[in-house]
C-alpha cells in the first residue's frame, strides 16, 4: 500500500500513514508530529466571579477527572501523564516498526518529541520515502497508462446550494474549509 501526504500527516495522520508500506509527500507537505497531547482550559474563577453555580452528580469516583470547572488533581494529571506516556510509545512502535531501517536516528533529531517538519525534511530524516504527489509517482511506478481516480469529499448542504452560482461562492466556501482545516495545525 503506497500513502501520500499531500498537505499534513501530523500526529493521528503520520499514525495512519505508517499503515502503509511507503509514503511519498509534497516537499511543502507537514509531516510528524511523533506525541501526544491533551488540552484543556481552567473555568473555576470564571464562574465563581459571574455568580455561577455547577452541579454535577457521578456514579464512580473518578468519573469527573480533569474537569475543568474544578481545581485540578495532582492525582488526575499523574494519571493523564501515565495515559500519555504509553500512547507515546506505542505510537513510537508504531513508527519504528514501519519505518524499520529508513529512520534516520543517528543524525541528531529527536524524531518523537512531538516536532513536525517539511516534506523535504521528513524524507532527509527517513519519515517518508520520497517526494511527489500521488500522480506523478504512481506513473513512475507503474507507467503512463495508470489510471488515477480523485475521490473527494461530497460537499455540504450550504456548499450545494450556493454552488449553483459556482465560481465566487464555490471558491469562498472552500478557502474558508481550507484555511479551518489548517488552523488546526497553527497556520
Amino acid at each position: 500500500m503506497i500513502v501520500f501526504a499531500e498537505d499534513v500527516a501530523a500526529s493521528g495522520g503520520y499514525l495512519i500513514a505508517c499503515s502503509g508500506d511507503e509514503i511519498y509527500a509534497n516537499p511543502s507537505s507537514i509531516i510528524g508530529s511523533i506525541g501526544v497531547i491533551y488540552s484543556s482550559f481552567g473555568f473555576k474563577d470564571l464562574i465563581q466571579k459571574i455568580g455561577v453555580q455547577r452541579r454535577v452528580y457521578t456514579a464512580g469516583k473518578n468519573k469527573s477527572t480533569l474537569d475543568p470547572f474544578l481545581d485540578e488533581k495532582e492525582e488526575d494529571i499523574k494519571r493523564l501523564k501515565n495515559i500519555q506516556l504509553e500512547l507515546h510509545q506505542e505510537f513510537i512502535d508504531v513508527v519504528e516498526e514501519s519505518r524499520k531501517t529508513k529512520l534516520k536516528k543517528e543524525i541528531g533529531v529527536e524524531l518523537f518529541s512531538g516536532e513536525f517538519w517539511s516534506g523535504k525534511k521528513s524524507k532527509d530524516l527517513g519519515l517518508i520515502d520520497g517526494l511527489g504527489n500521488s500522480e506523478q509517482i504512481l506513473r513512475e511506478k507503474f507507467g503512463e497508462d495508470v489510471e488515477v481516480k480523485i475521490f473527494e469529499k461530497s460537499k455540504g448542504w450550504l456548499a450545494k446550494k450556493l454552488s449553483s452560482s459556482e465560481n465566487q461562492a464555490d471558491k469562498i466556501l472552500n478557502l474558508i474549509e481550507e484555511r479551518s482545516i489548517w488552523q488546526k495545525y497553527g497556520f
